[in-house]
């Protein structure tokens, strides 16, 4: 009987190149898996199934991971306001992992005994899926075909050639992964310290030039409704504003960090409804918080988007900090005003019940209705007194 390997399919060079490897080569029945995650249009889905048989593999199946993508993982995101290396909204970080899980426990359902992905051995990539594999799937064989025989590009056309898989391959002057959180674009600049991506580069071109306003309104923290429109579901409120923003230019940087192996990377990305939420989200909870409530989210959001960028998203600490970030979100309600413009936008203010900028308690820098003068003379002689002793006894 011929062993069964679960292999993450994507449909392009790399995982056609597994299919005729595994199933050819060494004999195995392949059962192919598309995790959506919210990158995929009906029509690009059926493509890729009609693909994965021709190529030769025995079933295959879409498992639709986008309510659970955002329910688990991006509301987090957003409750945390997490943009790594304060640019990059993860995108692609946060999406690999989901898939992986997905393939993973797809594997574990069928009973493959090995499992398999495309990623090469140069990347962030190999370590998400080798991690997710091992934790869901320990038992399962991993097998990594383009990373384990060094395959270049040009080495995987001619195979596939000779297997009479007649395409025609081409390397695109950029690679482009869209996805719900965003879309990466990677191309000869961002190989480069000192070149920023052209125009024509980036996936959304520019057709918008008026600028205009639109209202967000977060309950909990979370997007509910976009420039008037009401969504039960927050997925659709997400790729509502990215419907708005993208046209504008909104959301394209380029993010340098440190990958999971230890060298520095470039990429560029476009990600309008991910920036334009974190930030509104973050005016919106610099109102309505307190100082240590923003501090200590700060602190822990931080750590807990290096944790799902480096694989670590199955962590049991995961699930404690985003107890606490849910639990910072029950007054983070209201409406946020958005400016749209070209290549950029910008938070005008925010409407909420429990903004604490309250006239009640009187106005900054004016006369205020909760402590006099002569109190915050007080406190400022308490508070100072321990450095004012450390200044006698050292320094004077």
């Amino acid at each position: 009987m011929s062993q069964k390997v679960v292999l993450a399919f994507s449909g392009g060079l790399d995982t056609s190149f597994c299919v005729k490897y595994l199933s050819e080569d060494r004999g195995m029945n392949v059962y192919s898996v598309l995790v959506d995650t919210g990158g995929f249009s009906d029509a690009e889905l059926k493509a890729i199934e009609e693909r994965a048989y021709s190529l030769g593999v025995k079933s295959h199946v879409t498992v639709s991971k986008t309510d659970d993508y955002y329910q688990q993982c991006l509301k987090f995101l957003v409750f945390g306001n997490v943009l790594k290396n304060n640019t990059y909204p993860l995108s692609v970080s946060a999406e690999r992992i989901f898939q992986a899980i997905a393939a993973a426990e797809y594997a574990r359902e069928i009973g493959a005994t090995a499992i398999a992905h495309g990623s090469t051995g140069a990347g962030n990539d190999q370590v998400r899926f080798d991690m997710a594999f091992r934790i869901i799937a320990p038992d399962a064989e991993v097998i990594t075909p383009i990373r384990d025989l060094r395959l270049s590009r040009e080495a995987e056309i001619e195979y596939l050639k000779a297997k009479g898989v007649d395409q025609e391959w081409h390397k695109a002057a950029y690679s482009i992964n869209k996805g719900l959180w965003g879309t990466s674009v990677g191309g000869k600049e961002t190989l480069t310290s000192d070149q920023f991506l052209p125009e024509s580069a980036w996936p959304t071109q520019v057709t918008k030039t008026e600028p205009e306003t639109i209202t967000l309104v977060f309950q909990h923290g979370e997007i509910k409704e976009v420039a008037g429109e009401k969504f039960a579901n927050s997925v659709d409120a997400i790729r509502k504003i990215t419907e708005l923003a993208g046209p504008f230019g909104i959301g394209r940087d380029i993010h340098v960090g440190d990958t999971i192996i230890g060298i520095k990377g470039r990429v560029g990305f476009e990600a309008p409804a991910p920036l334009i939420l974190i930030k509104a989200h973050h005016t919106l909870e610099k109102h309505v918080l307190g100082k240590w409530q923003l501090y200590w989210k700060e602190q822990l959001s931080n750590w807990y988007g290096t944790m799902l960028h480096e694989g670590q998203f199955m962590d049991p600490v995961m699930r404690n900090i985003e107890t606490f970030l849910a639990d910072s979100q029950a007054h983070v309600s209201g409406k946020v005003h958005v400016l749209l413009a070209p290549y950029r936008f910008q938070v005008l203010g925010i409407e909420s019940d429990h903004d604490l900028m309250s006239s009640k308690f009187g106005s900054y820098g004016e006369m205020n209705n909760a402590w006099t003068g002569d109190d915050v003379r007080g406190f400022s002689k308490v508070a100072s007194n321990q450095v004012m002793i450390y200044e006698k006894i050292n320094n004077q």
